[in-house]
């Protein structure tokens, strides 16, 4: 049987230096007099390296064999002599292990290991149907290419343990996402097809030809509309995809002006926007300067055309929770379906300013849409978002702004159906 290993080491120097050493590869692994034993293979300075690990009732055994041999025996309040031969002697290792906890338990499931992103509600993410979409990158007859891929079918899930064996969570339970927050993907002796191998049909390509992932775990249920007059509409990935394709869709449907119309749509906010393609990059500045120079003009003109000009960042922002209205301010309030939100925040977490805000305020007037305001209690600490970040690379009159939401960073979020409508007309209004 194939099995997945993690061997995670600490060594400590004379000085109490800790360098922690972590292993992961795939062994295959068989059951003998009822000790188990799992074979693997290293490669150390271009050799190969077998390691055989033994487990068995009171002890652990690592035996490795190859271009250094050497056998390491774990026994709980048991001191253990280690001799490495190598090419220049003979070397002896002494090890003392205080406590050795083995666990042989079955379990028939496959699992994914996965790494969370971001501030996310753990709890919103059991029990729903998941699957996988990316893009992977492979080899072609021209080098490399990326694919998309998106498993298109209800593929994981990441079940509850049952009430009856934890009592406690109803009560404040601590999730660790490295133990609960791993969705099943199927069972361990049915031989079926790997991950990996799913995700090479789906691109229509081998295994071998992968070179490079980038996978993300997604929830698949189904936009809804509801309420009393079918006022709010649920989905996934409400913040921040509603003001980019709201954003997008004002600027496919503008008119041509004298100025020019930009919609930039950076990644990686909810992570701190400080990759090539987050908003402390410099994709912003650098497309800038290309268009200018593309147009004919300098440093300075970019320069003057930039103090003439006016960006609206928009990222989605919290409503009044029904049940939690004390979590609010007391006077910035914004609720659903009540207008797009201006945001403020003393410490500049918004970059929103009496100018920008004025300047907001004024293009919703005449786009016939309200507007509410919003900041954070302040004994809350808030979220930032790009409008700030950005204006470090781009400086220019800029407001944060968002359409208020319930939810946030939940699989599956609630927003207001006028609010989208609002912030179609404000950014039409924008573009013109």
């Amino acid at each position: 049987m194939e099995a997945k290993l993690k061997i995670l080491t600490k060594q400590y120097d004379e000085v109490g230096n800790i360098d922690t050493i972590e292993v992961n590869t795939i062994g295959k692994m068989f059951e003998k007099n009822k000790d188990i034993y799992i074979v693997y293979e290293e490669s150390e300075e271009n050799q190969k390296v077998t390691t055989t690990l033994k487990i068995s009732e009171e002890e652990v055994s690592i035996k490795r064999f190859g271009n250094v041999n050497s056998l390491m025996i774990f026994k709980e309040n048991h001191k253990n002599l280690t001799k490495y031969k190598t090419n220049q002697g003979l070397f002896v290792i002494e090890t003392e292990t205080n406590k050795l906890t083995i666990d042989k338990s079955k379990n028939n499931y496959i699992k994914l290991n996965v790494e969370k992103y971001g501030g996310m509600i753990y709890t919103s993410w059991l029990d729903k149907p998941l699957s996988v979409a990316g893009r992977i990158v492979v080899k072609s007859d021209s080098g490399v290419e990326t694919k998309c891929v998106n498993i298109d079918r209800d593929l994981l899930s990441i079940p509850s343990l049952a009430i009856h064996m934890n009592r406690e969570v109803n009560d404040g339970y601590k999730f660790n996402p490295q133990k609960d927050m791993l969705p099943l993907f199927g069972d361990s002796h049915n031989g079926h097809k790997s991950f990996i191998d799913l995700i090479a049909a789906e691109a229509e390509v081998t295994v071998e030809d992968i070179l490079g992932t980038d996978l993300f775990l997604y929830n698949r249920m189904k936009g809804s509309i509801w309420g009393r007059d079918s006022e709010y509409f649920s989905c996934p990935r409400i913040d921040n995809l509603e003001s980019a394709y709201l954003s997008l869709k004002a600027l496919l449907n503008s008119e041509s002006t004298a100025a020019v119309q930009m919609l930039c749509v950076f990644d990686n906010e909810e992570v701190g926007s400080g990759t090539k393609q987050g908003a402390a990059s410099t994709f912003l500045f650098d497309t800038l300067i290309r268009v200018h120079e593309a147009l004919g003009y300098d440093g300075e003109d970019y320069r003057v055309h930039l103090a003439d000009s006016f960006m609206i960042s928009a990222d989605n922002a919290h409503a009044v929770h029904p049940n939690y209205t004390e979590k609010a301010d007391p006077t910035n309030r914004p609720y659903l379906n009540e207008g797009i939100v201006l945001k403020f925040n003393a410490n500049q977490k918004y970059c929103t300013d009496a100018v920008s805000a004025a300047m907001f305020r004024d293009l919703c007037k005449r786009a016939d849409v309200p507007v509410q305001t919003f900041t954070n209690r302040s004994d809350m600490a808030g979220g930032s978002t790009l409008g700030n970040i950005s204006n470090t690379q781009v400086a220019l009159n800029t407001v944060d702004i968002g359409l208020p939401q319930l939810a946030m960073h939940s699989p599956y979020e609630t927003a207001g159906v006028k609010d989208t409508e609002y912030l179609v007309r404000a950014a039409k209004e924008f573009f013109c």
